[in-house]
């Protein structure tokens, strides 16, 4: 059974303290001098892979980037009694159902005069109440284009609106409804069907619904070439990368973006090539706000780390190496934070100062604590020693000091990416739902659509408004200097 409590980790299985029995096995190793070398060595590697594992076990959600769902023993705190009285609170706007001054239907109700007592009545008004409801219907337009033949029998056609092509074919508000629910709502093809069938009484197959997805992606050809030069100009960028699996391989989803713009790329790799690839980063040269993935240090002028990263970092080395220093330097990043929220976004060049000595002098007495190895220089070893991940996470507060503070003095730069995990979420709910990408065509489709819907409400325009605007020929207000789809 694993115990957790409060932020210090430990664990017992059976009422056997499992930290407790490694730390006595290690010191009655140390004492037992009969041991030959070979055995007192591997005995020292089994200790060290226990450790290693036992660590990984104690990983949650708020040490490390494992989401809460994949905390199998995570405390549920019961929620706290609110003083509060139920329902909507003073000076909140509310969303009641207001009356319509148009209504579709009016239906009038006379009164049964079989119920009133004997006497001559006169109609004064009425009295009004309103049912709003949902007809889900179908509408097929049936165009019926004149022909007119001359003396000579020559035939003149009536020319049919543009995009009608066919004998029978699918409409723009077909194509938005199921391009809304495969590529903004998640939802598979195969339920999708169900719902042209049930509620419309429209067959659309899933080859149909691949269409849509298809030409809404051709469609949006200009716009992918358009939203990258924006992110490339802009003055400060978020990005961030996450596995995806395509046709059971492991692939990658690269995102770019900031408060106005976004723009999702798949490819075969995590780093500098595929980087290049999405061509926004060789052409960027402002603040780049990343979690230290080292390959983003190719590209911009300066960059600017996760500190919700290093906060999840830090708890992690003082529940599982038991740094004091860790709690010491998150609570300091904390305090930073909220000063710099309470100035307005960038603190005086004073208080940032101040706090800047803090962080180095914490890290200094953080030294004594968490020591480097010595680099003893061994025959047949290359490289530096190994270190801890305490270690390595002091040496890239003290190395990086002026991107992991960078949001102090930069008042377009916060404290954390949260932008861009916010942004990439969505990636990872289709990954859950659909399990993959059946195909690479699938991956760059979802790409490309997902970064201009997530655009477009970005600049206050609805999934549903943006699909209808394409489909129709027509940029969002934000692109209408742009040239027309075609």
């Amino acid at each position: 059974m694993l115990h957790h409590t409060d932020r210090l980790f430990r664990m017992t299985i059976e009422n056997i303290s499992v930290e407790a029995t490694i730390e006595r096995v290690k010191a009655q190793i140390a004492e037992e001098k009969e041991l030959s070398p070979a055995l007192k060595s591997s005995l020292e590697v089994l200790l060290l892979l226990m450790t290693l594992l036992v660590n990984r076990l104690g990983l949650n959600s708020k040490n490390s980037s494992k989401p809460p769902s994949m905390d199998p023993n995570r405390e549920k705190h019961p929620k706290r009694q609110s003083t509060r009285k139920p329902g909507g609170q003073q000076g909140r706007t509310g969303t009641t159902l207001q009356p319509v001054s148009d209504p579709d239907e009016i239906k009038v109700l006379p009164v049964d005069r079989s119920t009133l007592p004997r006497g001559r009545y006169q109609e004064v008004g009425h009295e009004v109440r309103q049912v709003i409801d949902l007809d889900i219907s179908r509408v097929v337009t049936e165009y019926r284009a004149q022909i007119l033949k001359d003396q000579q029998g020559n035939r003149y056609v009536a020319l049919f609106p543009e995009g009608v092509t066919r004998p029978v074919q699918y409409g723009n508000g077909v194509k938005v409804n199921s391009v809304y629910m495969s590529q903004y709502q998640l939802i598979p093809y195969n339920r999708i069907e169900d719902h042209f069938l049930e509620q419309l009484q429209i067959p659309v197959s899933g080859g149909s619904i691949f269409n849509f997805n298809q030409e809404a992606y051709g469609r949006l050809e200009y716009f992918d070439q358009w939203v990258r030069v924006q992110l490339a100009a802009s003055g400060m960028l978020h990005v961030d990368e996450t596995g995806i699996n395509v046709g059971g391989k492991r692939n990658w989803l690269h995102s770019a973006s900031n408060a106005e713009w976004t723009c999702f790329f798949p490819h075969a790799k995590r780093g500098t090539e595929a980087m290049d690839a999405m061509g926004v980063l060789p052409m960027f040269h402002g603040i780049l706000c990343h979690d230290h993935w080292k390959p983003y240090f190719t590209y911009g002028v300066s960059h600017a780390l996760c500190n919700a990263h290093h906060l999840r970092e830090l708890e992690s080395a003082f529940e599982q190496d038991k740094q004091q220093w860790a709690v010491k330097m998150s609570d300091l990043l904390k305090e930073i934070n909220k000063a710099v929220l309470d100035a307005g976004g960038v603190l005086p060049t004073a208080e940032s100062k101040h706090f800047r000595k803090r962080y180095r002098r914490l890290l200094a007495e953080a030294e004594n604590e968490c020591p480097a190895p010595k680099e003893i220089q061994q025959r047949r070893i290359r490289g530096r020693v190994p270190r801890s991940k305490a270690r390595n996470l002091l040496e890239r507060l003290r190395d990086y000091e002026n991107d992991v503070l960078r949001f102090m003095d930069e008042p377009d730069v916060p404290f954390s990416n949260n932008q861009a995990e916010n942004d990439i979420r969505m990636t990872k709910v289709q990954q859950k739902i659909s399990g993959c990408f059946r195909s690479w065509d699938g991956a760059l489709i979802f790409c490309r659509i997902r970064s201009y819907l997530s655009t477009c409400r970005k600049q206050g325009i609805t999934a549903t408004e943006a699909l209808l605007l394409l489909f129709e020929g027509k940029w969002p207000e934000f692109m209408s200097f742009s040239s027309p789809i075609t």
